[in-house]
């Protein structure tokens, strides 16, 4: 084919971008409800107007495009606004962890050469220790939530003062490769990474979100996952594409989650597993049932039938994905076919659990050897290590050349999670390589243990790692939390394990006591296996 005069040029080719949904929707739909926060609305006009004089005052205040502006704050107003306010004053918005103590902050702000912090009030006092000891501080800017419990903290004027009067001509940028958020890893073996995203991949994430999970316009989307893990798995701009409704919460519980249900009407909502716990209880406790369904996106470990059945009993539907920070959140779904509506509520929690099949703006999910590289047999059987690559996967580490090469080896992404693929192309992770447990040289799967327990009625939440064995080497060992007012000891939890997997399977000890959870609700198991090994001493 002559391809002469067919050149690339203004008229049909624009960088991607997930502002340009801001725009459009500010354009078309303005009058449509943006943000609710307790009793405080606020149109989707207003809030590209908001979010423009945002992008202006930072401008004035000496941001130039490429700097790192930080925002430590819950779910709120502001962190919707400066999610679009940031990257358009061509800056990159590093979106931290609430529940980072003030050392690793640091370290964050330092890493990343933060040049502004917008800080909630009521996390101010932990920046204010976090900047103490930094040669050079950045400036810090206080917001002052209408639901926030203030604590003193130093800052150098507030969110409000920051607006600039005129609002900033929007400009998208020239490059979608411009880099558009940070994320800092959990940092549970040595230093946090910082993940660079790009215009053009949060622009992928936030269209799949709507893609994979069937999302209509005008979805009204409450808060429970935090804004700042993975950028909120970039449904800012799912929601602003979709002309939804950011209902915000800054904490989250059963009573605060049923009552958003009540009041705005929610239709879509996210978070890990224990989300989906205290939206059961909350239901069941108000006696709330949804006279539409509510969709939940959750990830982390998959759902078990009781939990599942139960959700739908409250009229919420579960769709199960899987990812990491360095994929923009989740990027895998566990795509529903209407054929499997009919079947027994324990067998579509069996399809359920399964991981899925790539997002459809990422291209490639593959489960490998990562000696050789070569696929595994889709078998359902054969164990390698999930490997993607795409639209969906990050530009890199920060200032961390060789950690971003070993992580792209051979052209792939390598999460580390250990996975099966079955006949029909689905992936089913059975455990991060570090977690599997080898015992007497028989290797166990966590997650296998893990769902064995959650069928319990009891329980309410299950951990499974690696005890010290002298004789075994290693055996399981379950922490675990009991639903409110249930009781379950030690002896009938191992016997029910057993009764539905094999014997040496089963954990020969179970820990009754609170877990540590990150700010999005996972289990953090590396605490729980020092735990296990103090408890073998």
């Amino acid at each position: 084919m002559d391809e002469r005069g067919l050149e690339k040029c203004d008229a049909n080719f624009r960088a991607i971008t997930p502002l340009n949904f801001l725009a459009r929707t500010a354009a078309v739909f303005p009058e449509k409800t943006a943000i609710v926060h307790g009793d405080f609305s606020q149109t989707w006009g207003e809030t590209d107007v908001r979010a423009r004089r945002l992008a202006a005052g930072l401008r004035a205040r000496g941001i130039e495009p490429g700097d790192v502006v930080a925002i430590l704050a819950p779910n709120t107003p502001a962190f919707v606004e400066a999610s679009f306010a940031v990257p358009i004053a061509g800056a990159v918005i590093l979106t931290l962890n609430t529940r980072l103590d003030a050392g690793t902050l640091r370290y964050c702000l330092e890493h990343s050469e933060t040049k502004m912090v917008l800080v909630d009030s009521e996390l101010a006092s932990r920046l204010g220790e976090a900047v103490e000891e930094m040669e050079s501080r950045p400036l810090i800017v206080r917001i002052e939530d209408i639901l926030a419990k203030p604590t003193e903290g130093p800052y150098d004027l507030t969110y409000e003062e920051l607006f600039a009067d005129e609002p900033m001509a929007y400009v998208p940028p020239k490059d979608e490769w411009t880099s558009f958020t940070l994320s800092y890893t959990s940092g549970t073996t040595g230093r946090p990474k910082g993940v660079v995203y790009s215009h053009r991949g949060v622009a992928m994430g936030a269209i799949s979100n709507a893609l994979d999970w069937a999302m209509p316009h005008f979805p009204v989307y409450l808060w429970t996952l935090p804004m700042f893990h993975c950028h909120g798995w970039c449904f800012p701009f799912t929601i602003a594409m979709k002309a939804g409704v950011n209902v915000c919460c800054r904490q989250v519980s059963a009573d605060a989650i049923v009552e958003a249900f009540e009041k705005y009407g929610v239709t879509h909502f996210c978070g890990a597993p224990i989300v989906m716990q205290m939206a059961v209880e909350g239901c069941q406790k108000r006696g709330f049932k949804s006279p539409h369904t509510i969709r939940m996106m959750t990830a982390a470990a998959p759902p078990p039938a009781v939990v599942i059945q139960r959700m739908e009993e409250v009229g919420i539907d579960v769709t199960h994905v899987y990812g990491l920070t360095e994929v923009y959140g989740p990027c895998v779904v566990s795509a529903w076919k209407p054929e499997w509506d009919e079947k027994p509520v324990e067998e579509r929690a069996r399809i359920k659990a399964r991981q899925g099949v790539n997002y459809t703006l990422q291209e490639g999910l593959s489960v490998r050897d990562p000696e050789t590289m070569e696929d595994v047999p889709s078998n359902g059987e054969a164990v390698g290590e999930i490997m993607m690559y795409g639209n969906i996967v990050m530009k890199g580490y920060l200032k961390d050349e060789e950690a971003t090469q070993k992580a792209f080896a051979g052209g792939m992404f390598h999460s580390g999670d250990l996975a099966v693929r079955h006949p029909d192309g689905y992936v089913e992770i059975k455990d991060r390589a570090k977690d599997i447990i080898i015992s007497g040289g028989e290797n166990i799967s966590s997650i296998e243990v893990e769902d064995a327990l959650y069928a319990h009625p009891a329980v309410a939440s299950a951990a499974v790692v690696a005890m010290p064995s002298e004789r075994w080497g290693e055996t399981p060992c379950a922490f675990v939390e009991l639903v409110e007012g249930a009781q379950a000891d030690e002896a009938e939890l191992i016997a029910w394990v057993r009764e539905r997997i094999a014997h040496y399977k089963a954990p020969k000890k179970v820990v009754f006591e609170p877990m540590p959870k990150t700010s999005t609700g996972k289990i953090q198991k590396f605490a729980l296996r020092q735990r296990a090994k103090e408890l073998a001493s």
